[in-house]
Parts: structure tokens; sequence; C-alpha cells
């Protein structure tokens, strides 16, 4: 062994530099095949479409069902296309004597609306083994027992697969799951307000739900105001003018769920398998969901039952130029499959992506200065080393608010029911906004990658003003053609004017103390932490951070037990009524169990809003938002915090990417260089052999004397033996 150790060593060195990639993550069955490789940090908690409602979410969800409408990819402002549906819906309006009226009638006249929605025929389903039949017709796995079961894991234990056309029935027994008592659909008040039979629909079925344990059947209920007209056709009925209603069409609250997947889901002993609709989604779009390990890996897998649908032909301006138009009329989805890989640490992740083993990723707070440049002016610019490998950066601002709440429940910045104390309060709450420089806050703690708000609505939505008219008069003033924000004295003066000279009551003399209910991760990571505290201490004022877990910080907002909290909202459709709506009193969080966080309720707000959600966008419509925006400003129910720019990285081989926070359904759209990426990742993961040859030498070095001397003893012995 000793005599062949030099040789052998030698020759794995060699045989290891053969390889071009040593560090490639991913199986070599994969290389060379036409896969998009993404990663996800936090694992989504619901895959259910009644359920789902978060962004994590959406990136999966959003790609397996297909809602009867979409967002146009490429056209800017959002503009909705037909998705499963054939065309877009019928809509007829009508009042209360049932006479249909014009478009122009005011929303005031509206009795019901009328939604007709025709779906395109020769749609099928993902294959599942829900819809497997056996020769007889029906389903192959009904009543299953705990012996079929046992050695049940996930759906690929299923023998066999199935598929049925898409029907009308379909969606509405998805409208139908709104009303599920055991899916707690976050929308489910919302649309209830405007299709009341869903209400009638919950009681029934919880009533029937206390009296079994069992799956509880839908189809044997009817909803007033759902109906369906003929296999492809359904139509609905709300109460009054809700012209948003269409933005919900686009999302997959109302993707078709067929019945088929609740009777197997089900059966008993399914739920403790991870057998659930929540786990294993069923659709009709481009892609399904074929791995599903969220703490590891999930993977989407092209639908081979997939409708097909071409990739569009006109845009914005810009867009030929920019190469999104190259692929006009190809039949989509391009890619066959999207690998997901958890990553719970930003620098592996940002590691990987320099590797080529991600194709696209967002910026981080630890490697902006690696990915971008800024100027003095604030402009952003790809960095030399990211230019030099080709990687492209996409910006957009993103349709979301990030504020600080105040509870208006709160006796100390909401001042209870007194006239005095709401003043004092406002006052308060006016000084605070004032004092908290969201501006540096964007500045230091994000890199600059937001924009200031002003009020709720992002820029790019109807009702955001721009320019002078668009400031917040009341942190603000318009000096040599830009927003300045108003002083500490200003806030200073306030506070005082408040109670709270120098920081402490007035009547008590008691200092004035401010707590923030934040959750680990938020406002009370201890840098931001001291950030605030700096800015209260230089009003005098003394700020606590109270952190707790998760579920107990919805708990205090759900009882409005919190005096302060950070909360986010990212837009659901493009109309301000979706911003709006979160300081509307008929939301709010402990009263009503809405998404008025800071449960703030003003007459005149309230009433302007349910005047403005039903009008058509126009001068009318944004006089009265200016009015509900100066109502807001002047309350300071929030501190507006800020809008996210949201900075994104993708390789030169990837293709028809193109920012906008509103299509979620975007990887149908997108295409992958594999020739391309392959040569990168070969050429920026070349290994580096000479530390081996390096090593190797040294060792023959080394254990030269030991083998000449062992040589000259086996000779040694060879002529003694001789003898």
């Amino acid at each position: 062994m000793l005599r062949r150790f030099p040789l052998l060593l030698v020759y794995c060195v060699f045989l290891a530099a053969c390889g071009s990639v040593w560090n490639d993550p991913y199986p070599a069955a994969e290389q060379g095949r036409n896969i998009m490789y993404s990663a996800f940090t936090d694992r989504p908690k619901h895959l259910d479409p009644v359920q789902s409602y978060s962004e994590d979410e959406a990136t999966f969800l959003y790609q397996i069902y297909e809602p009867p409408l979409q967002y146009h990819y490429l056209k800017r402002p959002y503009t909705l296309v037909p998705g499963s549906a054939a065309a877009m819906p019928v809509v007829r309006r009508y009042d209360e004597a049932g006479r249909e009226l014009p478009e122009t009638a005011p929303a005031t006249q509206v009795a019901k609306s009328v939604y007709e929605i025709r779906i395109r025929p020769g749609i099928f389903y993902q294959p599942h083994p829900a819809l497997a039949r056996r020769a007889d017709g029906t389903p192959r796995y009904a009543a299953l027992s705990a012996a079929d079961l046992e050695d049940v894991r996930g759906l690929g234990d299923f023998a066999e697969t199935g598929t049925r056309e898409l029907e009308a029935g379909d969606f509405v027994h998805q409208i139908k799951r709104l009303a599920h008592p055991r899916l707690h659909s976050p929308i489910f008040e919302l649309i209830a307000e405007y299709l009341p039979g869903l209400k009638a629909l919950q009681k029934a079925l919880a009533d029937e739900a206390a009296r079994t344990s069992g799956a509880l059947d839908l189809e044997r209920h009817a909803v007033p105001g759902i109906e369906i007209v003929d296999r492809y056709t359904y139509r609905i009925t709300l109460n009054g003018a809700y012209p948003q209603f269409l933005y919900w069409l686009s999302m997959p609250f109302f993707a078709p769920v067929p019945p088929e997947a609740d009777r197997f889901y089900g059966q008993p002993g399914m739920a403790e398998r991870n057998l659930t609709l929540d786990w294993w989604p069923i659709g009709t779009g481009p892609y399904m969901l074929s791995e599903n390990n969220p703490n590891a890996r999930m993977v989407l897998a092209r639908n081979p039952n997939f409708r097909g649908e071409s990739f569009p032909c006109e845009g914005e301006p810009g867009d030929r130029e920019a190469g999104l138009l190259a692929d006009c009329g190809k039949t989509m989805p391009f890619v066959e499959k999207v690998v997901f890989t958890r990553e719970r640490e930003s620098i592996p992740y940002w590691n990987k992506f320099l590797q080529g083993y991600y194709d696209a990723s967002g910026v981080s707070s630890d490697n902006f200065d690696q990915a971008v440049t800024m100027t003095s002016q604030g402009e952003v610019s790809l960095s030399d080393e990211m230019r030099e490998q080709g990687i492209q950066l996409l910006t957009s601002v993103s349709p979301s608010i990030f504020y600080l709440g105040f509870n208006m429940l709160d006796s100390v910045v909401g001042g209870g029911a007194g006239a005095e104390g709401q003043v004092r309060a406002r006052k308060l709450r006016q000084a605070i906004s004032i004092a908290l420089d969201m501006d540096e806050f964007v500045s230091i703690f994000l890199n600059g990658r937001g924009v200031t708000a002003m009020h709720p609505i992002p820029p790019g939505i109807f009702g955001a003003r721009e320019g002078e008219a668009g400031i917040n008069p009341v942190v603000y003033e318009w000096r040599d053609g830009h927003a300045v924000r108003r002083s500490k004295d200003a806030a200073r003066r306030l506070l005082a004017e408040a109670g709270y000279p120098d920081g402490r009551d007035a009547k008590t003399g008691e200092p004035l103390i401010l707590n923030l209910d934040t959750t680990p991760g938020g406002l009370g990571d201890k840098a931001r932490s001291d950030w605030l505290a700096k800015q209260f201490r230089e009003l005098g004022v003394q700020f606590v951070v109270r952190a707790t877990d998760y579920n107990r910080f919805q708990d205090k907002i759900r009882e409005g037990n919190a005096q302060l909290f950070f909360f986010g909202w990212n837009a659901d459709y493009p109309d301000p009524e979706n911003m709006l709506f979160l300081l509307h009193g008929a939301q709010a969080k402990v009263k009503e169990s809405g998404q008025n966080a800071a449960n703030y309720v003003n007459a005149e707000y309230d009433r302007l809003f349910e005047k403005m959600k039903s009008m058509p966008d126009g001068p009318e419509r944004q006089a009265v938002i200016d009015r509900m925006v100066a109502i807001l400003q002047h309350d300071a129910p929030w501190i507006f915090g800020f809008h996210p720019k949201a900075y994104s990285l993708q390789h030169g081989w990837v293709l028809n990417r193109k920012t906008g926070s509103m299509v979620r359904n975007t990887l149908k759209y997108q295409r992958i260089d594999v020739e391309r990426r392959d040569a990168a990742r070969a050429q920026w993961n070349r290994p580096v052999v000479w530390p081996l040859l390096l090593l190797a030498a040294l060792a023959l070095v080394a254990i030269a004397p030991a083998f000449v001397h062992y040589r000259r003893r086996e000779r040694a012995t060879a002529l003694g033996g001789g003898r």
C-alpha cells in the first residue's frame, strides 16, 4: 500500500481537477435542465386559497391557481385581463325597482350589481389523486381506511391520479368555502358585506360543524346571490355598487377548487399526514406543487394539463427596447420546474446568488454596498462588480406602506371620550409624527430603499398627489421646491400644548412614558430601538420597547392592549380604497375584527369613505380623497412611515422579468438561457487546484525519505534471503 500511495495521491488530485464545478448544491441529474432556482426565507403558513393572505404564500399560490382574472404582465397602470375567464365579466347594475341602470348612474342609485362570468372551455386540473376514478366512474380514493393510509406520507404515495375539465360550479364551491367556519377566511367579513348570503351559510355550516367532527358538505347548501347558469357560466349578485370586486376576481380567494378535493382531504387520517388542501393545493394554473418540505425545499413543476397561454405582444413604452416583447406569441410557461430552497440567513443566500446558483436575489442591508452605489443626489446604480458579472438591477416603489400606529383606544395617545382629552392626544400624536424622522430612518436602516409616506396611498395609485399638493402639512413645509420636515422645536411646542412640557404631565409632574409593542425582528431590534429612544429622548419622553412573540403581539392588537405598534400593508389591488379602508371605522380591530388596527373612528372620514369607494376615478373622486387624506393628516392616527422600494437583482440569463408587485403570477412569463447559465457557473466556480497540488507535493516530500528507506530495507531483506 505504501508503494502505491504517492501515485494514488497524485491521481486523485488530477481526477478532482477534471470536474468543472465542485460546489454545485443541486443534484447532478438537474444539470443542464430548464429549471429556475430561487430561495425563500419564511415558510408559507397557508396554501389553501381561501385562507392564504401573505406575500410569502402568494409566491406559490398564484402559480398554482388561476382565478377568473389576472393583471396584464407588461402594461402600466395595472390592467385587468381574462385569466381562466373567457372574457371580462359582464357587469349589470340595477335600482331598487329592478330597472337596469346605465354605467354613468351614481352609486347611490345602485341596489345590486350582477357579475356574469363565463370561463374558458377546455381547461383541465393538474393530475391529482382526488380526481382519480375507477372504470365505473366512482372516485378511486373514497372511503379510505386506516389500513389504506398506513404507508401514505404524501400525494406521491397514491398510485393513481386523474383530472377533469374545469366547470363553473368549481368557482361557486370556492366562494362557499369563504364561509367555512373551520377555515376562517380573512376576507369573509368584507365580502359578506356585499354578499350577505355568505353569513347565512356560515351559520348553517357552524351548526352542522357542532354536530359532527367530519367534513362539511358544502354542496348541500345554496347561497342567495351565487348562481350556476350553465357548465361554463356563473353569476354573482352583490348588494349595492362595489367596482373593486373585479380586483378580487384576480385573487386566489376566487380561484376554482373542485368539491372532490374537499371530499378527498376530508377523510379521517388525512390531516394527521399533512394531506390537506392547505399543504397540497390543486389547481389549473401553469405549475403544481410537486415537493413540499417548507423547512428545506419546495418545488413547482410544470402542470402537464395547463391550457397554454401566449406571451403578451404589447406593453408600455420601453418594453420592446428592454427585450420584453421578444417572446411575443410564444406558448407559456417557459420553465419546466422552479426549485425554492429555504435560506434562513442572508449571507449564504447572497453568496449562492453570486455563484450563479440562484437566478435572482433581493438586496438586503448586508449586501447593499456590494450590490449598488448611490450618488449624492440619491440615484442608485449597480456596482462595477455586479456589472462585470452581467447582473441587472430592477427597482420600483412597492404599493405598500409601513407605519407606526397609535391605538386610539389608549387613554394617553387616543385621548378617551372627552373632547379635551382628544385634543391633547391629537397634539401629542402630531408632535411624535414630527419628532420621529422617518427620512432619517429610511436612510439609516433601509439604505435609502424607501419613499417617506405623507399618507396611506402609495405612489402610482390613483389619489396620491405629488409635489407641494402631496405633502403632509402637519409634518412638512414646502421650501425651495421640496418638502422640508418641521423642526424638533415645532414638535416640542405641540407636546407642551398637549399638556406635556419637556415630556412631563403638566398636572401631575409625572414623566410621559410611551410603549411600543413589537415582535423580534421588528422595530424591537436593538439598533432601531436605540434610534427610536433617541428621537423620543430629544422630546424629553421616555420610551419603552415591549417585545413579545408574534402570537402574543397579535392578541394585544386584537384586544386593543397595545399603545404604539409597527405594521405594514401590501395593497391587494391598485385602488385607493384598499389603503384607505385601513382607517375606516367599520374595520376597527377591537370592535369589528377588521383591519383598522389603530381603532380610528372619524364620522366625516367614514362618510367620505363610503362615498369614495364606489366612485369612478376622476376629479370628483380625487377631491373626496384629498379631504379624507387631510383628515388623516390632521388627526394623525398613524405616523405614515414609508413606502418601500423594491430592489431586485437578476443574472443576465433571466429573461422577461419585470417589476410590479401587483402581478404575482409571474413565473409563467420568465425564461432561462440555460446554456449561458451553465457557462457562467463553470467560470465563476472553477476549482482552484494549485493548493491541492502544493499539498500533494508537500506530502510527496514528506514521505519520500520513508519511501526510500522502505525500498532499501526491501532490497536488503531480499539480498539477505538470497544467501
